[in-house]
C-alpha cells in the first residue's frame, strides 16, 4: 500500500549569511498562533533544521554548539546536559536511539528555507477539560505568572481566554497574584483562580493564601509540578506541594493521569464556593498535555450546590425576639460576614431606628450619617461609623450606651473591640465563629439576612426602642467639629493625613471599589473617611498583611469586568464601577512593580499614596511601648516620577491645596494613576 504523499509548506528562516559554518542559531516559524522553534545548524557548508528542545530535559539545543571532539568528530552539543547530536542528522554517537527529529531544508538564492508538515488539529487534554470546568463553575479570571512547569496549563487557560470565556492577567509576582485573587473573593463572594510554577512560584503565592483562607475569602490556586519521573529525590524546583499548602489549602491534591478531571476540578471548585476558603490543584508537568477521553465532558455545579440559606432555630430565634423587643438603646454591628446581606439589616435599624456600627472590615457597607454642610452626598442616618481601633468616637459612644448589642457577620476580633460587657445577640452561618473569642448571650447560628428579616417580622411595631436619629447626628456633629479642628494641623514634613481623607471625602466618587493597604494609611482611613454605603472596602483583616492594597486594586479592577464573561446577572453590580487603591510607601513599595502589569494589561485604576518615608505605624508602636525608634525609615524614590515612566500618570502632591485638583486628574486619567502625597509623619 502507496503511503500518503504530505505537502510539506516551506518557510524562509534565515539568510544564506546570517549563520556563520561551524555555528547553530534558534529560528522560529508562526503559523496562526503557532510557533515552531528549530534548531538551525550549519556544519561544513552544508545547513539542517533539528527540533530545538532536547529529549531528555527540553534543553533549547539552538543554544548550544558544535564541539570537536579528541578524535575529530563534530557534534551539537545540548546547552543543559552535555548530550551530542550529529549537527546534520540529529542522531547521537554510540548508536543509541533518542535522536532529534529532523526537517527538511533548501538553501536558496534568497535564503535558507525549512520544509514543514501542515500542523495537527489540537488534541484536547486533561487541561482543557478542567479549564472548561473552570468557566462552567462561573470562574472568570486567573491571576498569574506563566513559567515551564506550567506551560500545558496555562495552554489550556488561553484557549478558554481565545474563546472569550475568562481573562488571564500576568502579573509581576505570584504574591501580587495571589492578593488579586483573594480581594476578588472578597469583593464578590466567588473564587478567582491565581497560577504559579513548582517551587519558587507555587511559595510565593501562599502569603497572598492565607489572606483568603483567614477573611473566609474563596480562591482557587493553580500551581505547576515537575514530572512525575522525578518525584521524591528532589529534582529542579521540586518541594512537597501538598505539605506546604496543607494547612493554607482547605482542598489540595494532586492531577494525575488517572484522576478524574473534571470532577477534581468541580470539588476544588465547591470548596472554594461554598466553605469560601482556599483550594489548590497540582499540576506535574508530564500530565498537563495528556489527551483527554474522548467523552470527556467538563464539570458544572448542576445538582451539585444546594440552597445557602439557614434558618435559626425557633427556640434560639424567639429568645432574640425578646431580647430586642424589650431594648429600648439596642445598637446593630456588622461585620464583614454581612456585606451581601445588608437590606435586610438596615430594614431592622430602620425598624428600631437604633444606630449601626461597623467593624474595620465592615466598613462602607452602610453610609455614614450625611453630613447637612454638604447637601446631596449620600448616607444613611443611622449609620455611626467604625468601631474599634480603626474607628471613631462615635462608634464606641454608642455601643458604651446601649443595653443590648445584635451582630452580624462579625468575628469579634480585638481591633474591634465588642464589648463582653453588654447582653449580645451574634448572628453567624459559621458556628466555629459564634461565641469564638468569649461568650455570649445568645450565639444563633443563621444567614444573617434571613435572621434579620426573620426578627424584624416579629418585632415590627412591637418593640421599645428609642429612635436614634437624631442622637446620631449630635454624635456626627461633634466629631465633624474635631475633624474640622485637626484639619487645621500643619507641619513643615508634609500634608495631614486627615487633608487626604478629608479630600477623598469630597472627590472620591460614591460607588467606588476601594482598596486599602495595612497602616498608618488605614488607620487614618477608617477614623476619616466617609463612607457613602454605595462604596465597597476591601482590605487585609487577619492577616494584616502589608502590601495587599495595590494588588487587590488589580483584582477589584477585574471583578468590574467579569460580567463581559459570563452570563451570571451578579456580576452587574460591579460593572465599570472606579477602582481606589490607598496605600502608604511601605505598603506600596512591596509589589511597585505591579503598576507595569496595571500599564500592560489596561487598568484603570487610581491610587492615593500617603509618603512620610517611613514605616508609620512601627514607629508609633516603638514609640509607645517605649523602644527607640528603629529601622523604620524608608529611602523611596520620587514615587510620582516611577509611576509616569511605567506609562501611568504620576502627581506629586506637598501641600493640602493640591490634593482636590490632583485627585480629579488621576481620577480622569485613562489607565493606572498614582497620587503620591508626601505626608506628615506626626500628623495621622
Amino acid at each position: 500500500m502507496q503511503e500518503k504523499r504530505v505537502e510539506l509548506t516551506w518557510h524562509r528562516v534565515a539568510a544564506r549569511d546570517d549563520l556563520p559554518d561551524g555555528r547553530v542559531k534558534t529560528v522560529s516559524v508562526t503559523r496562526g498562533d503557532h510557533v515552531t522553534q528549530i534548531c538551525l545548524t550549519h556544519h561544513r557548508g552544508q545547513f539542517g533544521a533539528l527540533q530545538n528542545h532536547c529529549p531528555h530535559q527540553g534543553g533549547p539545543l539552538g543554544e548550544g554548539s558544535i564541539e570537536t571532539t579528541h578524535d575529530g568528530a563534530c557534534y551539537l552539543r545540548c546547552p543543559w546536559h552535555g548530550w551530542d547530536y550529529d549537527p546534520l542528522t540529529g542522531k547521537p554517537p554510540g548508536g543509541y536511539d533518542d535522536g532529534l527529529e529532523t526537517y527538511p531544508v533548501q538553501s536558496r538564492e534568497d535564503g535558507i528555507y525549512v520544509g514543514l508538515e501542515p500542523l495537527e488539529d489540537h488534541v484536547r487534554t486533561v487541561t482543557d477539560v478542567m479549564a472548561e470546568t473552570m468557566v462552567a463553575w462561573g470562574v472568570t479570571h486567573c491571576f498569574g505568572m506563566v513559567g515551564h512547569s506550567n506551560l500545558g496549563l496555562a495552554d489550556a487557560l488561553r484557549r478558554r481566554c481565545e474563546a472569550g470565556q475568562m481573562e488571564f492577567i500576568g502579573i509581576r509576582h505570584e504574591g501580587a497574584a495571589a492578593f488579586a485573587a483573594s480581594a476578588f473573593g472578597k469583593l464578590t463572594g466567588k473564587p478567582a483562580s491565581c497560577l504559579a510554577i513548582a517551587g519558587p512560584g507555587a511559595t510565593n503565592l501562599l502569603t497572598g493564601c492565607w489572606d483568603a483562607r483567614v477573611d473566609r475569602a474563596p480562591l482557587l490556586a493553580l500551581t505547576g509540578q515537575v514530572d512525575q519521573q522525578v518525584f521524591g529525590p528532589g529534582a529542579f524546583q521540586e518541594i512537597p506541594l501538598n505539605a506546604a499548602f496543607s494547612a493554607v489549602a482547605d482542598f489540595s491534591h494532586l492531577c494525575l493521569p488517572d484522576s478524574n478531571h473534571a470532577e477534581l476540578a468541580s470539588l476544588a471548585l465547591k470548596h472554594a464556593n461554598i466553605e469560601r476558603k482556599v483550594a489548590h490543584i497540582i499540576f506535574p508537568d508530564d500530565v498537563q498535555t495528556m489527551p483527554a477521553g474522548e467523552d470527556a465532558q467538563p464539570g458544572t455545579p448542576g445538582g451539585r450546590v444546594s440552597s445557602p440559606v439557614i434558618r435559626p432555630d425557633p427556640s434560639g430565634l424567639d429568645r432574640a425576639i425578646a431580647m430586642v423587643e424589650s431594648a429600648r438603646r439596642p445598637a446593630i454591628v456588622v461585620g464583614h460576614g454581612a456585606r451581601f446581606e445588608m437590606d435586610a439589616v438596615t430594614a431592622l435599624a430602620e425598624e428600631l431606628r437604633c444606630p449601626v456600627l461597623t467593624t474595620f472590615k465592615g466598613k462602607g457597607i452602610i453610609g455614614d450619617c450625611p453630613d447637612p454642610s454638604m447637601p446631596g452626598r449620600p448616607g444613611h442616618p443611622l449609620g455611626a461609623g467604625v468601631l474599634g481601633r480603626s474607628g471613631t468616637p462615635i462608634a464606641s459612644w454608642f455601643m458604651n450606651e446601649c443595653d443590648l448589642l445584635i451582630v452580624f457577620g462579625a468575628s469579634f476580633s480585638n481591633h474591634t473591640g465588642i464589648t463582653p460587657k453588654k447582653p449580645t445577640i451574634q448572628v453567624d452561618n459559621d458556628r466555629m465563629a459564634l461565641g469564638k473569642f468569649h461568650p455570649v448571650d445568645l450565639p444563633l447560628w443563621g444567614e444573617v439576612g434571613v435572621t434579620a428579616g426573620a426578627i424584624l417580622g416579629a418585632v415590627r411595631a412591637r418593640h421599645a426602642s428609642i429612635d436614634h436619629t437624631a442622637e446620631v447626628a449630635d454624635r456626627w456633629s461633634i466629631w465633624r467639629d474635631e475633624k474640622a479642628s485637626r484639619l487645621r494641623d500643619v507641619s513643615d514634613e508634609g500634608v495631614s493625613s486627615i487633608a487626604v481623607f478629608d479630600s477623598m471625602n469630597r472627590m472620591i466618587p460614591r460607588d467606588a471599589i476601594m482598596a486599602v493597604d495595612v497602616g498608618n494609611n488605614a488607620y487614618s482611613f477608617g477614623r476619616y473617611f466617609e463612607s457613602s454605603g454605595e462604596q465597597a472596602v476591601l482590605m487585609s483583616g487577619y492577616l494584616g498583611s502589608i502590601g495587599f492594597g495595590y494588588p487587590a486594586a488589580l483584582g477589584a479592577w477585574a471583578a468590574t469586568r467579569a460580567h463581559r464573561f459570563s452570563a451570571d446577572p451578579a456580576w452587574k453590580r460591579f460593572a465599570n464601577r472606579p477602582v481606589v487603591a490607598i496605600t502608604g510607601d511601605g505598603g506600596f513599595g512591596q509589589y511597585a512593580w505591579e503598576v507595569n502589569t496595571a500599564v500592560h494589561a489596561g487598568i484603570n485604576l487610581t491610587h492615593i499614596l500617603l509618603n512620610n518615608n517611613e514605616l508609620g505605624k512601627i514607629s508609633k508602636e516603638q514609640r509607645a511601648g517605649h523602644w527607640d525608634v528603629w529601622q523604620t525609615g524608608l529611602t523611596n524614590p520620587n514615587i510620582a516620577e516611577y509611576v509616569t515612566s511605567c506609562g501611568g500618570l504620576g502627581i506629586r502632591v506637598t501641600a493640602a491645596g493640591g490634593l482636590d485638583d490632583a485627585i480629579a486628574r488621576a481620577l480622569a486619567f485613562e489607565g493606572p494613576s498614582t497620587v503620591e502625597v508626601v505626608t506628615a509623619p506626626d500628623l495621622i
